[in-house]
């Protein structure tokens, strides 16, 4: 059973927001624009992303390689 990932893509700059903003696009891993990172489908990413949601994209992938 493979772990589902999330693909979470930076759309937006930081610049102008506040410091909690910058520093939850930068806990996700990325930085700068277009920068892509793969994260683990959990719920603290998930809080994370919906506190940020105008600055970031994201979908739902299964994991490269995974064997049951």
């Amino acid at each position: 059973m493979a772990e589902q990932q999330l693909r979470i893509t930076q759309i937006r700059s930081v610049i102008g927001r506040t410091q909690d903003q910058r520093d939850t696009v930068r806990s996700l891993g990325l930085k700068r624009i277009r920068h892509t990172v793969q994260q683990p489908d959990r719920p603290e990413i998930r809080g994370m992303l919906r506190k940020v949601p105008h600055l970031v994209e994201f979908e739902v992938v299964a994991e490269e390689g995974a064997q049951a």
